[in-house]
């Protein structure tokens, strides 16, 4: 497999030859479509909206989220199968809006996607 990094959206607008990905449900605020450089915009792969309301990216939830998280991506197959292929043939750049960059869903599914299911 190939690199799977993270980045966020407001630190990294430009194509940096890895294949972009944005895992958040709703597009980051002040970024315009055309702003931001990805291949592809990965809605359901993101947490339920649920799951997102209840964690508020607050410290004290994210262990539980993470565990939810969990739940949630293997219910997600195919998803997941997808992005692990790209991820096979060449490095790729999840992306999402988190103001936190230790914890929020990217960190999440960036361990699922590397351990093997």
């Amino acid at each position: 497999m190939k690199t799977i990094q993270i980045k966020r959206v407001y630190d990294s607008k430009e194509n940096d030859g890895t294949y972009r990905i944005l895992i958040d449900r709703l597009w980051p605020r002040g970024i315009k479509k055309v702003d931001l450089k990805v291949d592809e915009w990965d809605k359901e792969i993101a947490p339920s909206p649920k799951l997102r309301t209840w964690f508020d990216h607050k410290k004290e939830n994210f262990a539980d989220f993470s565990k939810l998280y969990t739940e949630e991506l293997k219910t997600k197959n195919e998803d997941v199968e997808r992005l692990r292929t790209i991820a096979e043939k060449q490095s790729i750049t999840l992306l999402y809006g988190a103001k936190d960059a230790e914890i929020n869903h990217a960190v999440v599914l960036r361990e699922f996607l590397l351990k093997k299911q």
